[in-house]
């Protein structure tokens, strides 16, 4: 589990693909504190495990499904990528519930300056976009952000100076792709709505609820 708080940017030295298998290895400095062999690691918001440490690089294996279902495939020697440790018990929790899982890529389709801060458009698909509301929250390349607007189609978030500088979004540019993970939340809420019986879907939990408390 994640807080979406970029904790530094790390250093793609390779990235190696084949038929049988697929890996990356990074470099970096922080994380590597108290990162032990076969812990999990945010990678641009995917989770991915440490399966070997030499000084300060990991290697992590990574899966075809992965680089479908991700910006990681784009990732090259001398990429730019943001790390976060799996969150300690001890913690602050600074962002919201991330679980390292994306569901899918989208496009930023406009950057804005507003005043000291930046306003990111992104462009998703409509299966990512239906679980994303005004001042929710989302995880762009693993960082935890707050919607500021949203439609059918894309929507809008508000970033400081501090967060651009310290993270990859300082590298990011009109068109290009990020990871997104939707607020795990209304997944869950949805899932238990469609698997209620038919005859007792009007007397429980219903958007209508869901809307007055703040949902």
């Amino acid at each position: 589990m994640f807080t979406g708080i970029i904790e530094e940017m790390g250093t793609v030295l390779s990235v190696t693909k084949s038929s049988a298998e697929a890996h990356i290895i990074i470099s970096a400095n922080k994380i590597f504190e108290d990162l032990k062999l076969g812990d999990s690691v945010a990678v641009n918001g995917v989770c991915l495990t440490a399966s070997e440490i030499k000084g300060n690089t990991f290697k992590a294996d990574v899966m075809n499904e992965t680089f479908s279902r991700s910006s990681l495939a784009q990732l090259k020697s001398g990429s730019h990528v943001n790390l976060e440790r799996a969150m300690a018990a001890n913690g602050r929790f600074g962002g919201h519930i991330v679980a390292g899982h994306v569901d899918g890529t989208g496009i930023i389709s406009d950057i804005k300056k507003d005043g000291n801060a930046v306003i990111y458009r992104i462009t998703a698909s409509p299966k990512i976009t239906k679980y994303i509301i005004e001042k929710g929250s989302v995880a762009i390349d693993g960082i935890s952000l707050t919607v500021t607007e949203t439609d059918s189609e894309s929507f809008k978030v508000s970033i400081i100076p501090h967060t651009i500088k310290e993270t990859v979004l300082s590298e990011k540019k009109e068109g290009s792709i990020v990871n997104l993970e939707n607020d795990m939340i209304g997944k869950y809420v949805e899932q238990l709505l469609s698997n209620k019986p038919e005859e007792n879907r009007q007397s429980g939990i219903t958007a209508g609820f869901l809307a007055k408390y703040g949902f």
